[in-house]
């Protein structure tokens, strides 16, 4: 058998560029920040790994591993984090007061509306910083609609009796049958 016969396998050569194919990651709010984040590998020693390999070859086709190695841990990562905000905004949606938690899922609908204004703005620019923008925004809008989508469920599905009075039930009359 001929080795030279064999169809070549293309080499794909990733670049910092490749690290944008996903949604960005996840803007995770003060308030919240030291009960999401609390045990999630934020692969801070892989990202060291990788600039310090781009800073001792200077580019990026020496660093395929590191790349590898760094996409896959932050596509994890942010998973992680988008599902943690979303259960946590569902959580203060059950547990919140209820004056605080219509206050903050207005302020997140103030947030999406601002999003989506910029998003708007962000669509007329040409060129690699216009995409890098629109990337950005776009993930944040979608990360801020589903938290808000969250709380609202929380909001939704908290006891009825933290919410309202419970309503005095008639007493039922037993009717009963001879035969």
């Amino acid at each position: 058998m001929d080795v030279d016969s064999q169809p070549m396998m293309e080499e794909t050569v990733l670049v910092g560029d490749d690290l944008m194919l996903g949604p960005p990651s996840p803007l995770i709010p003060p308030e919240i920040a030291s009960h999401v984040l609390e045990g999630v590998n934020l692969c801070d020693g892989i990202l060291r790994n990788l600039f310090l390999c781009l800073q001792v070859n200077d580019i990026e086709p020496f660093c395929q591993e590191e790349i590898a190695l760094y996409r896959e841990c932050a596509e994890k990562r942010d998973k992680e984090l988008r599902q943690r905000l979303q259960d946590s905004e569902y959580k203060l949606g059950l547990s919140m007061p209820l004056d605080l938690a219509k206050e903050r899922a207005s302020q997140l609908e103030s947030e999406t509306t601002t999003l989506e204004r910029r998003l708007i703005l962000a669509s007329g620019m040409e060129g690699a910083e216009g995409f890098r923008q629109r990337w950005s925004l776009h993930g944040r809008l979608t990360d801020t609609k589903k938290r808000m989508e969250a709380l609202k469920q929380g909001l939704e599905n908290r006891k009825k009796d933290d919410d309202e009075p419970t309503s005095v039930k008639a007493p039922t009359t037993k009717k009963w049958l001879f035969w």
